[in-house]
């Protein structure tokens, strides 16, 4: 098994960050526009990306202020089963972001995109706790002809 991982800092608590990963409208500011379902543990949050398809993710651990981990249980084929979490860490004024993709099978031209593509979005998230705007999809920076 091989994993996306990164890490980035954002001048805000970890309140503020755990908020942008745990509520509808944060999320919607920072990933994708179209978010749906349930946001609880054991709930299933729907990420619509247009006609490019949609992930569902099982909310499977929220630890106010420091984890939140979701479970991939339908998308794109190489993501079932997966695990994406954040993990928040207090660094100052900062907030230490610690994200996994993790539970990829093995590497692959998609596991690269979506490498590429998380960290954009983890900019997209700095920038929306920091800011209040973000880059969501479709607004996000795109990085080839497949996004």
């Amino acid at each position: 098994m091989v994993d996306i991982l990164h890490a980035i800092g954002i001048k805000s608590s970890p309140d503020r960050v755990y908020q942008a990963l745990k509520e509808r409208r944060h999320l919607a500011g920072w990933w994708t526009t179209d978010v749906r379902g349930a946001f609880d543990i054991g709930g299933v949050i729907q990420f619509h990306f247009g006609t490019t398809g949609r992930i569902d993710m099982k909310v499977i651990e929220q630890v106010p202020d420091r984890r939140v981990v979701w479970q991939v249980v339908d998308g794109p084929g190489e993501w079932i089963g997966s695990k994406v979490s954040f993990e928040l860490k207090p660094d100052g004024d900062y907030t230490a972001v610690y994200f996994k993709h993790q539970g990829w099978k093995e590497p692959s031209e998609l596991m690269h995109h979506c490498s590429t593509k998380w960290a954009t979005f983890l900019m997209s998230l700095k920038s929306l706790v920091e800011t209040g705007t973000g880059a969501p999809f479709p607004n996000d920076v795109h990085i080839g002809r497949t996004d």
